[in-house]
Protein backbone atom coordinates (compact mmCIF):
# COMPACT_ATOMS: atom_id res chain seq x y z
CA UNK A 1 0.00 0.00 0.00
CA UNK A 2 2.22 2.75 -1.33
CA UNK A 3 1.93 6.50 -2.08
CA UNK A 4 3.50 6.96 -5.99
CA UNK A 5 3.51 10.66 -7.20
CA UNK A 6 4.92 11.32 -11.12
CA UNK A 7 5.52 14.37 -12.33
CA UNK A 8 2.96 16.03 -10.40
CA UNK A 9 2.53 19.87 -10.93
CA UNK A 10 0.43 22.02 -9.09
CA UNK A 11 0.25 26.15 -10.26
CA UNK A 12 -1.90 28.98 -8.73
CA UNK A 13 -2.12 31.63 -10.84
CA UNK A 14 1.55 33.03 -11.78
CA UNK A 15 2.77 30.21 -8.90
CA UNK A 16 4.07 27.00 -9.29
CA UNK A 17 3.58 25.49 -6.01
CA UNK A 18 4.43 22.02 -6.67
CA UNK A 19 6.96 22.02 -10.36
CA UNK A 20 6.93 17.88 -11.81
CA UNK A 21 7.61 16.22 -8.60
CA UNK A 22 8.11 12.56 -8.30
CA UNK A 23 8.70 10.34 -5.74
CA UNK A 24 7.48 7.18 -4.19
CA UNK A 25 6.72 5.73 -0.46
CA UNK A 26 6.73 2.29 -0.06
CA UNK A 27 4.46 0.16 2.16
CA UNK A 28 6.36 -0.20 6.03
CA UNK A 29 8.52 2.84 5.70
CA UNK A 30 8.49 6.12 6.72
CA UNK A 31 9.57 9.24 5.19
CA UNK A 32 10.25 12.52 6.57
CA UNK A 33 8.66 15.10 3.71
CA UNK A 34 11.34 18.14 4.72
CA UNK A 35 11.02 22.00 3.13
CA UNK A 36 11.44 25.70 4.18
CA UNK A 37 7.61 27.31 4.54
CA UNK A 38 6.29 27.92 1.33
CA UNK A 39 7.95 24.81 -0.84
CA UNK A 40 4.80 23.03 -1.65
CA UNK A 41 4.61 20.01 0.74
CA UNK A 42 1.35 20.83 2.23
CA UNK A 43 -0.16 21.53 -1.24
CA UNK A 44 1.13 18.48 -2.23
CA UNK A 45 -0.36 16.28 1.04
CA UNK A 46 -3.56 17.97 0.09
CA UNK A 47 -3.42 16.48 -3.46
CA UNK A 48 -2.42 13.09 -2.37
CA UNK A 49 -5.32 12.98 0.35
CA UNK A 50 -8.02 14.82 -2.49
CA UNK A 51 -8.68 17.87 -0.81
CA UNK A 52 -7.12 19.61 -4.22
CA UNK A 53 -6.96 18.56 -7.49
CA UNK A 54 -3.36 18.61 -9.52
CA UNK A 55 -2.75 21.03 -12.32
CA UNK A 56 -1.18 17.90 -14.12
CA UNK A 57 0.56 14.87 -12.67
CA UNK A 58 -0.32 12.02 -11.10
CA UNK A 59 -0.94 10.96 -7.30
CA UNK A 60 -1.81 7.04 -6.63
CA UNK A 61 -2.49 5.89 -3.01
CA UNK A 62 -2.79 2.25 -2.03
CA UNK A 63 -3.43 1.86 -5.73
CA UNK A 64 -5.93 4.04 -6.44
CA UNK A 65 -5.88 7.37 -8.53
CA UNK A 66 -6.52 10.28 -5.98
CA UNK A 67 -8.51 11.96 -8.38
CA UNK A 68 -10.36 9.25 -10.46
CA UNK A 69 -11.06 7.55 -7.08
CA UNK A 70 -10.97 9.66 -4.16
CA UNK A 71 -13.72 8.25 -2.01
CA UNK A 72 -11.41 5.32 -2.21
CA UNK A 73 -8.06 6.89 -1.55
CA UNK A 74 -9.82 8.57 1.35
CA UNK A 75 -10.57 4.70 3.07
CA UNK A 76 -7.15 3.82 2.60
CA UNK A 77 -5.21 6.67 4.63
CA UNK A 78 -5.07 8.97 7.60
CA UNK A 79 -4.53 12.43 7.52
CA UNK A 80 -4.16 14.78 10.05
CA UNK A 81 -3.43 18.61 8.52
CA UNK A 82 -1.49 21.24 9.30
CA UNK A 83 -4.32 22.89 11.16
CA UNK A 84 -6.00 20.16 13.02
CA UNK A 85 -9.92 20.80 12.74
CA UNK A 86 -11.69 19.24 15.90
CA UNK A 87 -15.12 19.91 16.91
CA UNK A 88 -14.28 21.49 20.12
CA UNK A 89 -17.36 21.17 21.69
CA UNK A 90 -17.14 17.34 21.86
CA UNK A 91 -16.25 14.92 24.10
CA UNK A 92 -12.86 13.36 22.90
CA UNK A 93 -14.11 10.30 23.06
CA UNK A 94 -17.40 10.66 21.54
CA UNK A 95 -15.43 12.63 18.51
CA UNK A 96 -13.53 9.66 17.82
CA UNK A 97 -16.47 7.46 17.57
CA UNK A 98 -18.18 10.04 15.20
CA UNK A 99 -14.99 9.59 12.84
CA UNK A 100 -14.89 6.15 13.59
CA UNK A 101 -18.70 5.57 12.14
CA UNK A 102 -17.87 7.96 9.08
CA UNK A 103 -15.64 5.32 8.26
CA UNK A 104 -18.11 2.85 8.38
CA UNK A 105 -17.53 1.10 11.96
CA UNK A 106 -19.63 -0.03 14.13
CA UNK A 107 -20.81 -2.34 17.20
CA UNK A 108 -17.69 -3.90 18.70
CA UNK A 109 -15.24 -2.85 16.17
CA UNK A 110 -16.04 0.46 16.34
CA UNK A 111 -15.60 -0.24 20.48
CA UNK A 112 -12.27 -1.56 20.05
CA UNK A 113 -10.92 0.45 17.43
CA UNK A 114 -11.79 4.16 19.75
CA UNK A 115 -10.04 2.20 22.90
CA UNK A 116 -7.28 1.23 20.67
CA UNK A 117 -6.14 4.32 19.55
CA UNK A 118 -7.32 6.15 22.72
CA UNK A 119 -4.33 4.00 24.43
CA UNK A 120 -1.92 4.05 21.55
CA UNK A 121 -1.64 7.72 21.56
CA UNK A 122 -1.78 8.21 25.50
CA UNK A 123 -5.40 9.70 25.94
CA UNK A 124 -6.38 7.55 28.39
CA UNK A 125 -6.92 9.99 31.42
CA UNK A 126 -8.57 13.00 28.56
CA UNK A 127 -11.04 10.87 26.61
CA UNK A 128 -14.45 12.38 29.03
CA UNK A 129 -12.76 15.53 28.58
CA UNK A 130 -14.14 18.05 26.01
CA UNK A 131 -12.04 18.95 23.29
CA UNK A 132 -11.35 22.21 24.39
CA UNK A 133 -10.11 21.72 27.75
CA UNK A 134 -7.30 20.11 26.26
CA UNK A 135 -4.08 21.27 25.72
CA UNK A 136 -2.81 22.14 22.11
CA UNK A 137 -0.37 19.25 22.69
CA UNK A 138 -3.42 16.82 23.67
CA UNK A 139 -5.10 18.07 20.73
CA UNK A 140 -2.61 17.28 18.23
CA UNK A 141 -2.76 13.49 19.65
CA UNK A 142 -6.16 13.25 19.21
CA UNK A 143 -6.25 14.49 15.19
CA UNK A 144 -3.55 11.54 14.99
CA UNK A 145 -5.94 9.52 17.12
CA UNK A 146 -8.79 10.44 14.43
CA UNK A 147 -6.36 9.63 11.68
CA UNK A 148 -5.51 6.21 12.90
CA UNK A 149 -9.24 5.25 14.01
CA UNK A 150 -10.29 3.34 10.77
CA UNK A 151 -6.61 1.45 10.78
CA UNK A 152 -6.13 3.01 7.34
CA UNK A 153 -2.38 1.15 5.87
CA UNK A 154 -1.56 4.92 4.76
CA UNK A 155 -1.08 7.85 6.76
CA UNK A 156 -0.17 11.27 5.72
CA UNK A 157 1.11 13.85 8.80
CA UNK A 158 1.54 17.39 8.55
CA UNK A 159 3.23 18.56 11.30
CA UNK A 160 1.83 16.11 13.60
CA UNK A 161 4.50 17.17 16.71
CA UNK A 162 3.51 21.09 16.64
CA UNK A 163 2.84 22.29 20.01
CA UNK A 164 3.54 19.23 21.80
CA UNK A 165 6.35 19.63 25.25
CA UNK A 166 9.15 17.48 25.12
CA UNK A 167 7.49 14.22 26.60
CA UNK A 168 4.86 14.72 24.49
CA UNK A 169 7.37 14.80 21.62
CA UNK A 170 9.10 11.45 22.79
CA UNK A 171 5.69 9.47 23.28
CA UNK A 172 4.40 10.76 19.93
CA UNK A 173 7.44 9.84 18.19
CA UNK A 174 7.83 5.99 19.61
CA UNK A 175 3.68 5.78 18.56
CA UNK A 176 4.66 7.03 14.71
CA UNK A 177 7.68 5.00 14.63
CA UNK A 178 5.59 1.86 15.87
CA UNK A 179 3.15 2.55 13.50
CA UNK A 180 5.59 2.55 10.50
CA UNK A 181 6.45 -0.82 11.13
CA UNK A 182 3.22 -1.90 9.22
CA UNK A 183 1.84 1.41 7.57
CA UNK A 184 3.16 3.58 4.67
CA UNK A 185 4.02 7.04 6.12
CA UNK A 186 4.44 10.22 4.91
CA UNK A 187 4.48 13.45 7.60
CA UNK A 188 6.08 16.80 7.34
CA UNK A 189 7.87 18.71 10.09
CA UNK A 190 10.38 21.27 10.65
CA UNK A 191 12.67 19.13 13.25
CA UNK A 192 15.57 17.79 11.86
CA UNK A 193 16.07 15.68 15.35
CA UNK A 194 12.62 14.14 14.20
CA UNK A 195 14.17 12.86 11.27
CA UNK A 196 17.05 11.10 11.98
CA UNK A 197 15.41 9.61 14.74
CA UNK A 198 12.35 7.67 13.18
CA UNK A 199 12.67 8.19 9.22
CA UNK A 200 13.94 5.70 6.74
CA UNK A 201 14.16 8.28 4.18
CA UNK A 202 14.08 12.00 3.60
CA UNK A 203 12.38 14.24 0.19
CA UNK A 204 13.38 17.46 0.58
CA UNK A 205 11.53 20.06 -1.73
CA UNK A 206 12.39 23.79 -2.62
CA UNK A 207 10.34 25.96 -4.17
CA UNK A 208 8.33 22.98 -5.43
CA UNK A 209 10.75 21.08 -6.76
CA UNK A 210 12.85 17.82 -5.59
CA UNK A 211 15.90 18.76 -4.67
CA UNK A 212 16.86 15.64 -2.28
CA UNK A 213 15.33 11.96 -2.14
CA UNK A 214 17.44 9.50 -0.34
CA UNK A 215 17.73 7.21 3.06
CA UNK A 216 19.15 8.95 6.21
CA UNK A 217 22.01 7.62 6.15
CA UNK A 218 23.31 7.99 2.37
CA UNK A 219 22.26 11.58 3.42
CA UNK A 220 24.49 11.69 6.08
CA UNK A 221 27.49 9.77 5.06
CA UNK A 222 29.40 12.89 4.11
CA UNK A 223 29.27 13.17 7.82
CA UNK A 224 27.02 17.06 7.75
CA UNK A 225 24.14 16.29 9.57
CA UNK A 226 20.63 16.70 7.79
CA UNK A 227 20.16 19.90 9.55
CA UNK A 228 23.22 21.25 7.63
CA UNK A 229 22.80 19.40 4.28
CA UNK A 230 19.03 20.81 4.60
CA UNK A 231 20.23 24.54 4.67
CA UNK A 232 22.65 24.01 1.93
CA UNK A 233 19.97 22.24 -0.20
CA UNK A 234 17.51 25.35 0.37
CA UNK A 235 18.46 28.36 0.85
Amino acid sequence: MSIIIKDLTKIYGPQKAVDQLSFEVKPGEIVGFLGPNGAGKSTTMKIATGYLHPTSGTVEVAGYDVTRHSMEVRQQLGYLPEHNPLYLDMYVKEFLRFIGELYGLKGEVLTHRVKDVIEQVGLGLEQHKRIVQLSKGYRQRVGLAQALVHNPPVLILDEPTTGLDPNQLVEIRSVIKSIGQEKTVLFSTHIMQEVEAICDRAVILKRGKLVANDTIQALTQTGKSLETLFRELTV
